[in-house]
């Protein structure tokens, strides 16, 4: 007689997805024998409903990676070796680091430059004790503008907050301008209400250089050279203006300085527009008329627009166009590009990070997307003192930073000590001197606001920690006290952290219990004006920014047209669809299904230069080169191409990815990354 099957013991629990995206799913998690066996979407969640993307429903698979580190390592090879480590403890490792970070900080705490960025988007397991630990030290600071600083800015100078419409209503829509956004990869639960819409009756627009997946989807797709976005928001207002397209009572009432917008956008006729822009007259017109005569209208904005040198101005742009036709005025008009704004209402920031222990000091300030020159940067009265000491958490700056070479030497000047965080031996943990193994999502607890809707969400622990992987939190709290830094907040678990994370309008049981939290907003937050800003009205004209404008890309045929000359294609990078930045990239099943790095190209930029589909090209400019697949495809339009991203360097041919030819330059506003402002060239390789 066989023996009974052992019982299986399961439960579930409830949990969110951590990353960079304005989804944030609610997850229901699957546990067996305290093994994580499958990650969901919860049904119960109004955004997620359900569903998830292929790359969060993978997760156990990236937890139980066979490379995931679960031990400290060492370096045992110099920095301009191949990279060799060996375990060791937790006591030698974090001893060792605590010698080295507190001879440093008796010099100068600023030369200790903390690095992270959106790995995790947890309030708990990012900036609380990490920034406590910083803080307490006196360390530099970091602006951490790599993604969506110059939307951000951009908003907040024109909305005064990172604001805007309801995720759900776009269902209700009747016209969406899906303006620099490619939804299916990128937001799938905006896409779901957005094809409702559609199935309703709706009109889709794709305002892309890209044809992407989400463009094959829309009734039309205008394929606008990168970075122009600008010019042709002033040209849609051109004709709002010339046809009396306009809400002139929601203008007069509820938008201050409308009538120099008035001026300018009357400098910007159809012709001038699709000169500057590669796209045809009636393009202009067309959409201009859809959306003056559509009610109501709807702009899904994302921040792929913003990484170009004009990012800010052009954002500004597009978030006045709503404000002309009084798309405000209905639940399912307006624009959204980031709800955070919303979420910072009910966020205690100050009570996780306090700034307080900072005690009266004003450390510098050290711009992330321009890491490779500050590494590099000696002792001097602009700058300080050269940093000795590099932090590296929730991050893949090797990977993810522009400018490739730069970054990689300053990551392997002599004499820096670098010490990296991480689940995976990454491009920048092949660079430190320490990499201490972090937990996962499923191990750690959390707490966590979106930006692309308008729930704080809980994520539980799912199982304990694998090996000897540590939570964050813990890892600053345990080098805090080898330090000798002993403030007692310092010393707060977890869960105190989770409870200072939001003010009393976040009933905390209840986020307990259900594991979501809706924030208490009208519908239509706008209807009647109540702009978050000095004067309750949307701002034409910023204090700090005057009035908008295009402002052109830094490299491009109008701008800089030696420079065009000699690198004539204009290249964005927009991420692999089964990737999250450079996250996931080593997740076996998903890499299988991207395959490889590939370079989209137009078949008439492609001919020209005699590259045949499915070749091998390099990709170049005066900063690097690539290696990748040539796929000649109707996804590129004319004299751009498509260069998908982020690949980890090491896992790319030739050991180098999209950022070998990107730049360091910033954008126009918010100091942010302008990765899809690159000219380059393409050669057989």
């Amino acid at each position: 007689m066989n023996a009974p099957e052992p019982a299986i013991a399961s439960r579930v629990v409830h949990g969110a997805c951590p990353h960079d995206c304005p989804d944030t799913c609610a997850l229901k998690i699957t546990v067996e024998n305290e093994r994580v066996v499958k990650v969901q979407g919860r049904a119960e969640h109004p955004s997620t409903h359900g569903a998830l993307c292929t790359k969060v429903s993978r997760y156990p698979e990236r937890t139980y990676h066979p490379e995931r580190l679960l031990q400290p390592m060492k370096r045992v090879s110099a920095k301009n070796e191949a990279p060799r480590f060996e375990p060791v403890s937790w006591d030698q490792a974090l001893d060792d680091i605590a010698a080295r970070l507190s001879a440093i900080a008796a010099r100068d705490p600023q030369a200790i430059q903390p690095y992270s960025y959106a790995g995790t988007m947890g309030l708990v397991q990012g900036e609380s004790m990490a920034a406590r630990f910083f803080n307490a030290l006196g360390a530099a600071r970091l602006d951490r503008t790599i993604c969506a600083s110059a939307g951000a800015e951009a908003l907040n100078a024109t909305y005064g907050s990172r604001v805007g419409m309801h995720l759900r209503f776009f269902a209700e829509s009747r016209l969406i301008l899906i303006w620099g956004s490619n939804s299916i990869a990128s937001n799938l639960h905006f896409w779901t209400y957005a094809n409702q819409a559609k199935r309703n009756g709706a009109k889709l627009i794709c305002i892309d250089p890209r044809k992407t997946e989400t463009a094959d989807k829309c009734h039309q797709h205008i394929a606008l050279l990168p970075g122009t976005d600008g010019a042709l928001a002033l040209g849609l207002m051109h004709e709002l203006i010339l046809n009396r397209w306009l809400d002139q009572d929601y203008l007069d009432r509820h938008v201050e300085d409308w009538h120099a917008l008035r001026e300018r956008a009357l400098q910007w006729p159809p012709e001038r527009v699709a000169e500057v822009c590669g796209i045809t007259v009636e393009e202009v017109r067309q959409l201009a008329r859809d959306y003056g005569t559509t009610v109501p209208a709807a702009i899904r904005l994302n921040y792929g627009m913003q990484r170009v040198h004009g990012g800010g101005n052009a954002v500004r742009l597009v978030a006045l166009l709503p404000c002309l036709i009084g798309a405000w005025k209905h639940r399912a008009g307006g624009l959204l590009l980031s709800a955070s704004g919303w979420a910072a209402r009910v966020k205690n920031t100050k009570a996780l990070e306090r700034p307080d222990l900072l005690a009266g000091r004003r450390p510098r300030m050290v711009n992330m997307s321009a890491i490779g020159e500050a590494l590099l940067r000696e002792d001097s009265p602009d700058f300080g003192p050269r940093i000795e000491a590099l932090v590296v958490y929730n991050s893949n700056p090797v990977a993810v930073a522009p400018y490739t070479a730069q970054v990689l030497r300053g990551f392997q000047r002599p004499g820096l000590f670098t010490v990296v965080l991480e689940h995976f031996m990454t491009d920048t943990a092949d660079q430190a001197d320490y990499v201490l193994p972090a937990t996962t999502q499923l191990e750690h607890l959390d707490v966590h606001t979106s930006y692309g809707h308008t729930d704080v969400l809980r994520n539980e622990p799912a199982v304990a920690p694998l090996g000897e992987a540590k939570p964050n939190t813990q890892i600053f709290r345990e080098l805090a006290a080898r330090m000798g830094l002993d403030h007692p907040c310092l010393r707060e678990t977890d869960e105190e952290l989770a409870a200072q994370a939001f003010t009393d309008a976040i009933d905390q049981d209840l986020l307990k219990a259900q594991g979501f939290v809706s924030l208490d907003l009208p519908e239509a937050p706008f209807a009647e004006g109540g702009w978050p800003t000095s004067t309750g009205k949307v701002q034409c004209i910023s204090p700090l920014y005057g009035l908008p404008d295009h402002v052109p890309n830094r490299e491009s045929r109008l701008s800089s047209p030696q420079l065009a000359a000699r690198y004539p294609l204009a290249m964005i990078s927009p991420p692999a669809r089964n990737f999250l930045n450079s996250s996931f990239v080593n997740v076996k099943s998903l890499r299988d299904i991207e395959g490889e790095p590939l370079v989209e190209m137009h078949a008439d930029d492609a001919a020209a230069r005699h590259l045949t589909h499915g070749g091998m090209v390099r990709i170049f400019n005066d900063r690097g080169s690539l290696r990748c697949r040539l796929h000649i495809s109707e996804r590129a339009r004319p004299g751009v191409v498509n260069g998908l991203g982020v690949w980890w360097r090491k896992l790319s041919p030739g050991g180098e990815n999209v950022n070998a030819v990107t730049h360091q330059g910033l954008t126009d506003i918010g100091g942010g990354a302008t990765f899809y402002d690159c000219l380059v060239e393409i050669a057989a390789a």
